[in-house]
């Protein structure tokens, strides 16, 4: 068999969108994948019961909806047609507050903001220009180095909101407890302190993704993403091989190009002395962010929440006020576990009981930690869902734990547990791996990288992928 045009390393959403690109474009491809199973951050696994599937990383995927890459093959069909479907919970996300509170991010925007009290107004005033812009702000933000962008006046009103700290936006915009902690609660996923510029950024993503698309779960886990694009990888001519780990470009045809979806340390490895001295150099101060300590339960009945609304949301933040979570991050980056952590809770089999037998739940959670932590959360992300639903403990029949070193074993791209693929500050979000307009591009010719440590970053959307794939087609014509 003649060499394949183009090398695809790991298969992550990243890896194998950019391996739909080029093989629907015409190109031979092959992906290769250390694992013996494919999806990187899509891997579902039956981790505790052979009947219950639990999602290993990623379990929610508003991104996945919005993003340009992923709306070409729903549109011409090919995802349902490769069994991918998409699962709508009734309430996107739910932040439950003491005293039986709770703050509800609606698929509306005017009932999310009829439950905000004295903040329905300003909830509305700065969400609404930015929902109803729609997809043609969120393509311009999954395509961050389009120049021009075509849509400029979007982008710019989104940019004076988004440049700031998630503090100063939520304590200059609203009054409520309910309002601050649900905007807490969005932002917090930048794995950054609530301080920080850009963080701001993050909460109103999230926010206008749920009333834009939902924040949707794979039907059957997210193993199906991954399952999905390679049936359209398989469809269109390309193939792949699981347990084959390259480890230098010498184990790969020096006539294919290569595209990598690995983060910079990987990247290094397998670049190794024909990596320039200065891109190397560049490579090596790229700077990871905080990790993350991941459980899933098996329980034997529906959490018992407090706030009934928290039974119909996918997504229930955890952690108390803004201030409670602002501290808990600002914890985080000073290097100490928190006492009481912000925590991401799913709740697939609520709402997708192809999953998991009659009765039974499965429930997944993880809380974020100093890069490479070995400390075990379980009993503080515990303790943070039995203060919003006690007797939950009592509910749980089976545990398996993740800590940030069995993360990164799960996957090599999750260095110290960081799931993102590099801290995403100010200067990452524009510098990321490295400085310019072709990012995607190493010096070497012939050599890409598509991972989440590129741009747009991290999250299930494919755009780096996308992005790289679309870039060496262009390169080659």
């Amino acid at each position: 068999m003649s060499d394949p045009d183009v090398v695809v390393v790991g298969s992550g959403p990243n890896g194998l969108m950019a391996a739909v690109v080029l093989a629907r474009a015409g190109r031979s491809v092959l992906v290769v994948e250390a694992e013996g199973t494919p999806g990187g951050g899509t891997r579902s696994q039956a981790l505790l019961r052979p009947d219950v599937i639990h999602d290993v990383c990623s379990a929610i995927h508003p991104l996945a909806l919005a993003s340009p890459a992923f709306r070409l093959l729903a549109d011409d069909g090919s995802l349902a047609a490769h069994g991918l479907d998409w699962v709508h919970p009734t309430v996107p996300v739910a932040h439950p507050l003491d005293g039986g509170r709770a703050a509800v991010l609606q698929r509306s925007v005017t009932d999310t903001a009829s439950g905000l009290g004295a903040d329905a107004d300003a909830y509305r005033s700065l969400m609404e220009p930015f929902v109803g812009a729609g997809f043609e702000l969120t393509d311009g933000l999954l395509s961050p180095l389009q120049l021009p962008p075509r849509h400029p006046l979007h982008l710019a009103r989104f940019g004076w909101s988004g440049i700031r700290s998630a503090e100063h936006l939520a304590t200059s915009r609203f009054e409520t407890e309910e309002a601050r902690a649900l905007f807490a609660g969005l932002a917090a996923h930048s794995l950054l302190s609530l301080g920080s510029p850009v963080t701001a950024a993050y909460g109103l993503i999230l926010g206008l993704l749920g009333h834009v698309v939902g924040w949707p779960m794979a039907q059957g886990g997210s193993q199906r993403i991954a399952d999905a694009l390679i049936g359209i990888i398989e469809a269109s001519g390309g193939s792949i091989e699981y347990d084959r780990r390259v480890t230098s470009l010498d184990e790969l045809p020096s006539s294919s190009d290569v595209v990598l979806d690995l983060t910079p340390r990987q990247v290094l490895q397998v670049l190794g002395e024909r990596a320039p001295r200065r891109y190397a150099k560049a490579l090596r101060r790229y700077r990871y962010g905080p990790g993350v300590v991941k459980l899933d339960w098996v329980l034997d009945g529906p959490i018992p929440w407090t706030n009934e609304q928290c039974a119909q949301a996918g997504t229930v933040h955890l952690g108390g006020t803004f201030d409670e979570i602002a501290a808990s991050e600002a914890e985080v980056v000073a290097g100490r576990p928190p006492e009481r952590p912000y925590v991401l809770l799913a709740q697939q089999t609520l709402f997708d009981r192809t999953r998991a037998p009659d009765a039974v739940q499965a429930v997944w959670g993880y809380c974020h930690v100093p890069n490479g932590s070995p400390v075990d959360m379980t009993g503080r992300i515990e303790a943070q869902v039995e203060r919003f639903a006690p007797g939950f403990r009592d509910r749980i029949t089976a545990r398996h734990v993740m800590t940030t070193s069995s993360m990164e074993t799960y996957n090599e791209n999750y260095v110290g547990g960081d799931i993102n693929g590099g801290a995403g500050d100010l200067l990452q979000f524009v510098a990321r791996p490295t400085w310019g307009l072709h990012p995607w591009r190493t010096p070497i010719d012939g050599v890409w990288i598509c991972s989440a440590s590129t741009p747009p970053g991290g999250g299930v959307h494919g755009m780096g992928g996308f992005h790289a794939a679309n870039d060496l087609l262009a390169r080659r014509r």
